[in-house]
């Protein structure tokens, strides 16, 4: 079984059937032998854009967002405050601090992250798009 973290995008892109969401990343996701994860910093991002207006689309999606993530059976993976150490040290030019507890959690879980963006592969992740 492979372990995955899911990047913001990709978990939008899921619910939102969104065609930007590649064909790898669609498979491993749909393949319940997978340990597919959502990091809890998904969901702060999501709401945070809803609220200023970036993700209106998304609205209905925050209300109902536990339910949803186990609906997909995908878990959830709770921040700790060795991601978030993790986060603030790690080297690199990615200032986004989402990307970085994302890339932090991944490294600490030893978990390939489901994302577009190659810049996470320069803190170290295991990347899959």
């Amino acid at each position: 079984m492979s372990r995955y973290l899911l990047d913001t995008h990709a978990l939008i892109w899921w619910w939102l059937g969104d065609a930007r969401l590649s064909e790898r990343a669609s498979v491993a996701m749909r393949d319940r032998e997978q340990m597919i994860c959502v990091p809890s910093v998904c969901a702060l991002e999501i709401a945070n854009k809803v609220r200023i207006g970036k993700l209106p689309a998304m609205a209905p999606f925050v209300a109902a967002y536990g339910e949803l993530v186990e609906a997909d059976s995908f878990r959830h993976l709770d921040l700790t405050h060795e991601h978030a150490l993790r986060a603030g040290t790690l080297l690199g030019k990615h200032g986004d601090p989402f990307d970085r507890l994302i890339a932090a959690q991944a490294l600490i879980e030893d978990m390939t992250v489901i994302t577009c963006d190659r810049e996470l592969a320069a803190f170290g992740c295991k990347v899959l798009w």
